[in-house]
């Protein structure tokens, strides 16, 4: 896929979209990202990502934090950081381990608010000299994969979400607890919020399973049978026919759509650091398939997705 572009700054003049699976992720190749990029290729940009749900590019060593949140302002206004843990920065979540990882498992990006972000813009600083690749999954092929019986079910389910469940108390194989972020820190602020399990994305109209590991439960289901409905579900998601897998190199960025992907950070590289920045874009609220909107049962985001208000 090439889209043609006409602009007058010294940019090429074409953007070069390469399909890396039948289902999910395309690399993107010619743009230097930035702040300064004219609108026909961000609007390039954007309809690359809303087609394969993550896009990366290589060779973006010129970004740092600035130039990061600009290019990101350009797809829609920011979110902060984070609702809850700080890392130093009012936009930029830093993201750095020397072994298991708060985000090896399988998981939507901050589905506990009710506004949950459309994108997410990851660049990578420091790289692992092996291991420590990402995974994406397409949750709306896995929707779309469905048998009938199943899609009759999701349609109308919904799920609790929230930050005091399984996320903040997340431990590594070898029984340590990730050392980033405090159980504490990440549920100062208790979030619940009721997402229907199918949305529909504002964007495409596409139809998509939101579930990810800040899933407490379904509505009207006990734990048990959450679990086991849970993983039914998420099978469907991370089928390996269904996942793109990256490799890393210092200086790539991944843009994904938090509305229609999960992702898995692999903690694979042993004691090596590995750090990577991320940067949202703030999300509308998600609409079911019969219009209803998510509904906040504690806690109010609203410090996280009015950032422009409350910083110059």
């Amino acid at each position: 896929m090439t889209i043609s572009l006409d602009r007058t700054t010294a940019a090429p003049a074409q953007l070069t979209v390469s399909k890396l699976g039948s289902r999910i992720g395309a690399r993107i190749d010619g743009v230097r990202l930035g702040g300064d990029l004219a609108p026909e290729t961000v609007a390039g940009i954007r309809t690359a990502l809303l087609e394969h749900k993550v896009v990366f590019f290589r060779g973006q060593d010129h970004l740092d934090d600035d130039a990061q949140i600009a290019f990101g302002e350009l797809l829609g206004p920011l979110t902060t950081a984070h609702p809850t843990v700080n890392t130093g920065s009012a936009r930029v979540l830093a993201l750095k381990a020397t072994k298991g990882m708060a985000a090896n498992s399988w998981h939507t990006d901050v589905t506990f608010v009710d506004r949950i972000p459309a994108f997410s813009v990851l660049r990578g600083v420091t790289i692992p000299e092996y291991g420590g690749s990402t995974v994406w999954a397409n949750t709306v092929t896995a929707y779309e994969t469905l048998p009938p019986q199943l899609k009759a079910l999701v349609d109308d389910l919904w799920a609790i979400h929230t930050n005091d469940y399984d996320y903040a108390n997340h431990y590594s194989e070898e029984g340590e607890a990730n050392t980033q972020f405090s159980r504490s820190e990440f549920a100062s602020t208790v979030y619940q919020t009721e997402h229907p399990v199918v949305r529909v994305h504002p964007e495409t109209g596409e139809r998509s399973l939101l579930l990810g590991h800040f899933v407490k439960n379904f509505v009207g289901f006990n734990a048990k049978e959450s679990a086991a409905l849970y993983n039914l579900l998420q099978d469907r998601v991370t089928k390996l026919e269904n996942t793109v897998r990256w490799t890393w190199a210092a200086g790539d960025v991944a843009i994904w759509d938090n509305r229609a992907t999960q992702h898995y950070a692999v903690a694979d590289f042993d004691t090596q650091l590995r750090e990577v920045r991320r940067i949202t874009v703030q999300g509308p609220v998600p609409v079911s398939v019969d219009g209803r909107e998510s509904r906040v049962l504690t806690g109010s985001a609203d410090v996280y997705n009015r950032l422009d208000e409350l910083i110059s």
